[in-house]
């Protein structure tokens, strides 16, 4: 499966900009990304958690099988934690990590970036939605989320092409961090089909996930 983002467009550069105009344009899009947080955040405060539901092991990614191959020590055996707490902190911590790497990383396909498709890796300046995802989850790590809560997903747009997001498991419910949508949201309120995701119980492999969910603003 090949995750595609928003790399062709931003690099063939249609609007003309120059890199430092499309920086100011993800900056900004981040600072409203920001705003919609916090009102969401609010929302939440009254909002039923429901989490997303998995229905047994499934195939692992290849991107991250030959990521797992490199560096074993991020796919071992974890033990799972309740979802995290979600408070004004966590929620504050959520926001910036998204917004940092939405706005410092350039987005590109892994075959614009390696030549090669599925080459799962951390971002420098530039990456593929999975390295997004990646540098996401290592950051919510570093600030005490467990990795039980911080789970790699895949998922399928509207328009039928693959992607990866990242999964935060909280006592909320489940929120997506993302880089082709700013906003961090609840899982239900996304426009895309949930595939699979990382155990909780293994950072190392994958189970299905069975998506037969109202949207959440369809259910309000």
């Amino acid at each position: 499966m090949t995750y595609t983002n928003t790399a062709k467009t931003q690099k063939e550069n249609p609007t003309g900009q120059t890199p430092g105009q499309a920086r100011a344009v993800r900056r900004r899009m981040a600072a409203t990304a920001s705003l919609a947080g916090s009102l969401l955040f609010t929302a939440t405060m009254g909002a039923h958690a429901v989490t997303m539901p998995t229905a047994g092991r499934t195939t692992q990614p290849i991107g991250h099988y030959e990521f797992c191959q490199r560096d074993p020590a991020e796919c071992r055996p974890i033990s799972e934690a309740a979802p995290h707490p979600l408070d004004r902190k966590g929620w504050a911590q959520m926001i910036e990590v998204n917004n940092h790497f939405n706005t410092t990383v350039a987005p590109r396909t892994d075959m614009q970036i390696w030549g090669r498709e599925e080459l799962w890796s951390y971002p420098s300046e530039v990456g593929d939605c999975e390295d997004f995802v990646l540098a996401k989850r290592n950051a919510l790590m570093h600030r005490g989320f467990h990795p039980s809560n911080l789970l790699i997903t895949v998922v399928r747009q509207p328009n039928g092409e693959g992607h990866a997001v990242l999964t935060v498991r909280t006592d909320r419910g489940d929120f997506i961090l993302d880089n082709l949508i700013g906003e961090i949201a609840d899982w239900r309120d996304t426009p895309y089909t949930y595939l699979k995701r990382q155990s909780t119980r293994h950072a190392g492999r994958w189970e299905t996930i069975r998506d037969s969910r109202t949207r959440l603003s369809q259910a309000r």
